[in-house]
């Protein structure tokens, strides 16, 4: 009887460990004309931003945009607009899910916004160093920061790089590469 138990238990810590790997967070790859960008999501931080950004990528929205703000030393930012710096028709706003242990550190991905706090679409961010001043620390419109919600496991290099990039104006656009920077796909790795 007590093998029985322990044959039992056995299969039980099997399926354990297989869902638990079932259970990993998505990752996308993020394909750019300077390389590839790998990016784990975390879905357990941010369920609703995680399933924003992927509903994108699986709507191909991401292909043929652009990098389009570029500032060595904070940040480069995408997901918005076309090589001819026409913004794309996005979804409604969702809502903000700044949390304050999920903070904007060197290599994190995070949402864009305007200085509304829940409005933030398919524009996101990839933070270039510690940027704490963007972190979450009240519910009021100043403090409430801006979403982290997944990590560059592999590509800093192409970040990096893009960090890099000559920058000039485009009409009332700062920051811009004079070359376009494109994202020419965004898509689930698949497992």
């Amino acid at each position: 009887m007590s093998e029985w138990l322990v044959a039992v238990a056995v299969v039980c810590m099997v399926c354990m460990v297989t869902s638990d790997s079932a259970a990993e967070n998505p990752k996308v790859e993020v394909e750019t004309s300077k390389g590839k960008i790998t990016v784990e999501l975390w879905p357990d931080k941010a369920p609703t931003t995680v399933k924003n950004f992927l509903r994108y990528a699986d709507a191909r929205f991401f292909d043929g945009t652009i990098f389009h703000r570029v500032i060595p030393d904070f940040m480069i930012q995408g997901g918005g607009f076309t090589v001819d710096m026409k913004q794309k028709k996005t979804s409604d706003p969702i809502k903000n899910e700044a949390r304050a242990d999920c903070k904007n550190t060197r290599g994190t991905l995070a949402m864009a916004r305007t200085m509304v706090v829940d409005s933030a679409t398919a524009q996101f961010f990839i933070n270039l160093k510690d940027n704490a001043f963007l972190d979450h620390k009240d519910k009021t419109q100043r403090g409430y920061g801006y979403c982290v919600f997944g990590k560059v496991v592999e590509g800093m290099d192409v970040v990096d790089k893009i960090a890099k990039v000559r920058t000039g104006t485009k009409g009332h656009y700062r920051d811009v590469p004079v070359e376009a920077v494109v994202i020419k796909s965004v898509r689930r790795v698949k497992k």
